[in-house]
C-alpha cells in the first residue's frame, strides 16, 4: 500500500518534543493512546506512528467510535454474519479484519459501549474475536491507535471504562499539546494554510500575512486549535480583496453579523416555560428567622446534584464548570451523599 503524504508542521519545543517520542514508539508492536483536546491533530500523530512502523506497508484503517449508534459499532468493528440481526443478509468484514497486519485507529475511543470494550480487550490481549452473530474464533494482527479529548483515568475511576483496557491501551501515551502552548507555530501553520488557499484560488503569489494579522493570531486562544487556525487562515485568503497586499484582516468568527439570529433573552424564556430558563431552578427561601446554614447546605447540595447531572456525573468536567477543583467536588459531593 503506498503510503500517504502526512504534513505536520511545527517548531515550538512540546512539539518537537512530541514528535521525538512519537518516533521513538512507533516502531514498537504495542498499543498506544493519543490524548489532545479537538483540533489538536491526533489524527496525524496516529498516521504518524503507522508509516514510521514496521506496518507502513500495511493498511492503516480509522474508525471514529462516536459516528455510530452502539447498534452499529460493534458490527463495524467485529464484522457480522448472515442472519446476526434484521437485514444482515450476507457476511460482513468488521474494521478489525480489514487492518490485519496493519494499524487500526480508534477515534473517540471513551466512547466505547462495554461490550465493545470487553472485545477490544479481548483482541489487545489475545488477538481473537467472533464476528457479531457467530461462533467461528478468528485472529486477528492489529496495532490499535486510540484517541480521546477526555479524561480517561476519570471515566475508569467512575467505572465507565475499563481500568484493565487502559491498563493494555496505554503502553504509551502521548499527549498533544494545545496550539495556545505553541505559539511559535502559529505564524508557520498560518502562512501554510494560507499559501494552500492562495494556490486554490489561483493567485499568482500569496503576499502573506501583515504584522497586524500575525498579532491578532497570535493573541487568540484557540479553542479549536489547529483545524480552527486553518478555517482562520483560509477565509482571511478568500475574503481578502487585494491579492497583490499582504492579508491585514482575520475573522475569528465565522456567525459575526449584526443579522445573526440570537436566543431569546432569559425572562422571556423563563416566562414561556413557566420557570427560570424553563426549569425549576428557583430555591425559595424561608421566612425569617431561619437556619442560615443548613438552608445553605441544602442550596449547595441542589446545585451540585444538577451540576453532576447536567454532565452526566462527569466529576472532572462538574468540577470545571462549577470553578472548583477535582478534589474540591469529590469533597462537597461526599458530604451531600451524592457519591
Amino acid at each position: 500500500m503506498p503510503q500517504m503524504e502526512i504534513t505536520i508542521l511545527g517548531a515550538a519545543p512540546a512539539f518537537l518534543d512530541l514528535m521525538d517520542r512519537v518516533s521513538a514508539v512507533a516502531p514498537l508492536d504495542r498499543p498506544v493512546l493519543v490524548v489532545g483536546e479537538r483540533g489538536t491533530g491526533k489524527e496525524l500523530i496516529a498516521a504518524r506512528l503507522h508509516y514510521l512502523s514496521r506496518r507502513w506497508e500495511e493498511a492503516f484503517i480509522k474508525l471514529n467510535c462516536a459516528a455510530l449508534p452502539e447498534s452499529l459499532l460493534e458490527a463495524e468493528l467485529f464484522g457480522v454474519e448472515p442472519g446476526a440481526f434484521t437485514g444482515a443478509v450476507r457476511r460482513r468484514r468488521g474494521r478489525f479484519e480489514l487492518a490485519d497486519r496493519g494499524s487500526l485507529f480508534l477515534d473517540e475511543i471513551g466512547t466505547l459501549s462495554p461490550a465493545a470494550q470487553e472485545k477490544l480487550l479481548r483482541i489487545i490481549e489475545y488477538g481473537t474475536f467472533e464476528r457479531l452473530g457467530g461462533s467461528e474464533t478468528l485472529e486477528v494482527n492489529v496495532r490499535v491507535i486510540g484517541a480521546t479529548n477526555v479524561d480517561l483515568p476519570a471515566l475508569a475511576e467512575e467505572g465507565r471504562f475499563r481500568a484493565d483496557l487502559l491498563d493494555r491501551l496505554a503502553f504509551d501515551v502521548l499527549t498533544v499539546p494545545p496550539l495556545r502552548e505553541r505559539g511559535e507555530d502559529i505564524p508557520l501553520l498560518a502562512d501554510h494554510f494560507g499559501r494552500g488557499m492562495a494556490r486554490e484560488l489561483g493567485w499568482p503569489a500569496f503576499p502573506g500575512f501583515s504584522d497586524k494579522a500575525l498579532a491578532d493570531l497570535a493573541a487568540w486562544r484557540w479553542p479549536g486549535n489547529v483545524r480552527e487556525l486553518k478555517n482562520v487562515a483560509e477565509r482571511a485568503v478568500y475574503r481578502w480583496p487585494e491579492p497583490g497586499r499582504p492579508i491585514d484582516r482575520v475573522d475569528f468568527d465565522p456567525f459575526d453579523s449584526p443579522w445573526r439570529p440570537r436566543p431569546e433573552p432569559a425572562a422571556e424564556r423563563a416566562a414561556a416555560a413557566g420557570a427560570p430558563d424553563g426549569k425549576e431552578r428557583a430555591i425559595a427561601l424561608p421566612d425569617p428567622p431561619y437556619d442560615f446554614r443548613a438552608t445553605m447546605a441544602t442550596i449547595e447540595k441542589r446545585l451540585l446534584a444538577e451540576a453532576l447531572a447536567a454532565h452526566r456525573h462527569h466529576q472532572r468536567s462538574t468540577a470545571e464548570a462549577l470553578g472548583l477543583s477535582y478534589d474540591q467536588l469529590r469533597h462537597a459531593a461526599k458530604k451531600h451523599g451524592l457519591l
